[in-house]
């Protein structure tokens, strides 16, 4: 088979991106470009690699299999073009991806903790949807990712071979609400306080469903604000012009003027956190990584 460089670049970005055009954006071709690599690839290989949908692509049974072989190919090229230039090892480097919650506590606290133990360790981060994180591990350009989950904690996701997912926390959800106004004495709401309140919530995608409002609360809330930035959902309570759910490992980061209250009568809201990698041998500085991530995880557990 007939493979250039540039064409399992692309099934690698294509892979990782979800659509032609998110590819095209990032690598800089023009979409048109995209789909001749990709049918370029296709016709070499003899199979259909991505099966098209509304909204996307998706890797077929075939794409799956060739990504693996065009991640260590392409991998292996770049190594040996820093060889060639002289550029420095970078066997210590992580790839680390993240959902937005954990990222001002447990992954803050852990490159603090790796960069005074392990200083010639670099980890570079990207926050994302868990469904865009996935694409990117199974495309290898993350090594690990911090994945959040509800019960009953199903497999990420349903590609071969299976992904390796470690629980680190086990954490729930509780409700922002301003220090000041109707909530300013309560430790805990029901259902019947909150209704009809103002909503802060994440802008819902394909991606992901609407984020911010406490799940199964009776009747349509009211969303006024939309933002996928917690410390700016967390300013807008303080500003008492709505309140939000958040997970609980987030008081230590909680901003004044806001307090957290659980909700008495209705059913505990749980959410998991995981470290997820495909199976397979790790590296020295991937393993001291994930060892600081275990011990935050651990203390914000306590």
């Amino acid at each position: 088979m007939d493979f250039t460089v540039v064409g399992l670049r692309v099934l690698r970005e294509v892979a990782e991106r979800g659509t032609f055009t998110a590819a095209a954006h990032a690598l800089g071709y023009t979409q048109s470009a995209i789909s001749r690599q990709v049918a370029g690839l296709e016709q070499a290989t003899g199979v259909r690699l991505f099966d098209r949908y509304p909204g996307g692509v998706r890797l077929t049974t075939a794409g799956r299999a060739l990504l693996p072989h065009a991640v260590t190919a392409l991998d292996a090229l770049d190594a040996a073009d820093r060889e060639l230039s002289g550029a420095e090892d970078d066997t210590g480097q992580v790839r680390l991806g993240f959902f937005p919650a954990v990222g001002s506590v447990l992954v803050a606290r852990a490159l603090t903790t790796l960069g005074r133990q392990c200083p010639r360790i670099q980890v570079t981060t990207r926050e994302g949807t868990t469904p865009s994180l996935l694409r990117a591990l199974r495309a290898g350009v993350l090594d690990v990712a911090l994945l959040s989950s509800r019960p009953p904690h199903r497999s990420p996701d349903a590609d071969d071979p299976p992904l390796h997912a470690e629980p680190l926390l086990e954490d729930r959800l509780v409700l922002a609400v301003p220090v000041s106004g109707r909530f300013a004495d309560r430790a805990s709401v029901t259902a019947q306080h909150i209704a009809g309140e103002t909503w802060i919530a994440s802008p819902s995608s394909t991606d992901e469903p609407l984020l911010g409002i406490w799940p199964g609360l009776p009747g349509r809330p009211r969303v006024h604000h939309a933002t996928r930035d917690w410390l700016t959902k967390l300013h807008l309570v303080a500003a008492g012009v709505g309140i939000t759910t958040v997970p609980s490992m987030l008081l230590s980061a909680i901003p004044p003027g806001v307090r957290l209250v659980t909700i008495d009568d209705l059913p505990e809201e749980r959410r998991r956190v995981s470290l997820v990698r495909l199976p397979g041998p790790t590296t020295p500085s991937t393993d001291a990584l994930v060892h600081a991530l275990r011990r935050h995880a651990a203390d914000l557990a306590e």
